[in-house]
């Protein structure tokens, strides 16, 4: 008896994937556990493998159709054997600026639908809708100006047509009423929302000393050599005081859903991972609770996957605060941009010669640049400078000892 072979669900928020190819056809020869088929999410591939051996009877999609979780996509049996059409539903295809609206019926191996429902109106934009992307579109018929999409080859994602989403609706809403604000930020929150040219970003450049943080890689090296501790670079450390500076200053552990500031005590921490996939942002879970040590870990471990396309959709998405760091290609200042609905994102540049005034003179000494760009309808710059200098404080000040025992 044939054997279905269903799309799984990867991950908690994924529920639609694209076939992004077929590695068998029809009426090829397979053992249990070879690839079938490769799927993307927004930002990542899983492998469609098969759970038994035979031949491949029929594939029920083509090549990027976009595809329900839980469907059954292909069919395993003898050569021979009558495969009975799952009925599946209308693929939807990935489409483009300049890409045609008919929906792609499925291979030679399945029959077409009778009745294909219509697609979506689809944002003119310049790549193709993710899977989320599209069905953010769907659900809120609408049809922005072009976007450029931020996901791998221009792929339009859920947070670009959201960010203009917001926007529209911003600049179409008329003053609105709101009740029972919980203090007055949030109502600052509103008020800034009504009006479309409060809603913007604005960064905030500062610097801190270096000399401590680069004594305390030094020593860390002699650590790894011998064997006390593992390997924890820069961006680990800065990571690390951050999330110190953010427990210090949680209004900026934050997300602004429409138009209420929503404050976290847990501190989801995303980081910029750069990709032959694109720019991607892992996220390490409850960071607050983690040792220097545990979070130089984990975060090796999310850019090994990101890197490799093996990373889980779930640990790319959820962040509450976002750091960007590219201090490595010697980029010294930057402006990052914050991603919807996080209020605040952290940029990081190189370490650089800086002049600084003493009571003989002037001296020169190693700073670490920081950028820090805000939500002003949810941060203003008095709080956004005190975080600054709270993290600069934190860098300033790191302590081996405390460090490493924490």
């Amino acid at each position: 008896m044939a054997t279905p072979v269903e799309l799984p669900k990867s991950g908690n928020t994924v529920e639609e994937c694209v076939i992004g190819r077929w590695v068998k056809q029809a009426g090829d020869a397979v053992s249990p556990g070879d690839v079938l088929a490769e799927v993307e999410t927004d930002k990542a591939t899983f492998e469609i493998t098969a759970p038994i051996g035979g031949t491949l009877l029929a594939t029920f999609f083509p090549e990027g159709a976009l595809v329900p979780v839980f469907t059954t996509v292909c069919v395993i049996g003898e050569p021979g054997e009558a495969v009975a059409s799952p009925e599946p539903p209308a693929p939807t295809p990935r489409v483009s600026a300049t890409a045609s609206r008919e929906p792609l019926g499925p291979t030679a191996q399945a029959s077409r639908p009778a009745s294909p429902q219509p697609l979506a109106p689809t944002p003119r934009a310049s790549g193709r809708l993710s899977p989320r992307a599209r069905r953010f579109v769907a659900e809120r018929s609408f049809e922005p100006t072009p976007i450029i999409g931020s996901g791998p080859r221009g792929r339009v994602l859920e947070r670009d047509v959201r960010a203009a989403y917001e926007s529209s609706r911003a600049a179409a809403a008329a003053p609105a009423t709101f009740a029972r604000p919980s203090d007055s930020r949030d109502v600052i929150a509103h008020q800034r929302r009504e009006s479309p040219a409060m809603n913007g970003q604005y960064t905030l450049h500062a610097s801190a000393d270096a000399r401590q943080l680069l004594a305390m890689r030094a020593r860390v090296k002699e650590a790894v050599r011998a064997g006390r501790t593992p390997n924890i670079s820069i961006n680990a450390l800065v990571t690390f005081c951050t999330i110190r500076a953010l427990l210090d200053t949680p209004d900026l552990n934050a997300e602004l859903i429409d138009g209420t500031i929503v404050r976290h005590r847990a501190i989801q921490l995303g980081f910029a991972c750069h990709t032959p996939r694109g720019l991607l942002m892992p996220v390490v879970r409850d960071a607050q609770d983690l040792s220097i040590a545990a979070l130089a870990r984990r975060m090796n471990q999310l850019a090994a996957s990101a890197l490799d396309g093996t990373i889980s959709p779930d640990a790319l998405s959820g962040g509450t605060f976002t750091i960007s760091n590219l201090g490595g290609v010697g980029v010294e200042w930057f402006t990052p941009v914050v991603y919807p609905p996080q209020v605040a994102i952290l940029g990081v540049g190189a370490i650089h010669v800086k002049p600084v005034r003493t009571g003989g003179g002037v001296d020169f000494i190693d700073a670490i640049a920081l950028s820090l760009t805000c939500d002003q309808r949810a941060i203003d710059g008095t709080l956004a400078g005190r975080f600054l200098r709270t993290l600069a404080e934190k860098i300033e000040h790191i302590e081996y000892d405390l460090i490493l025992g924490s």
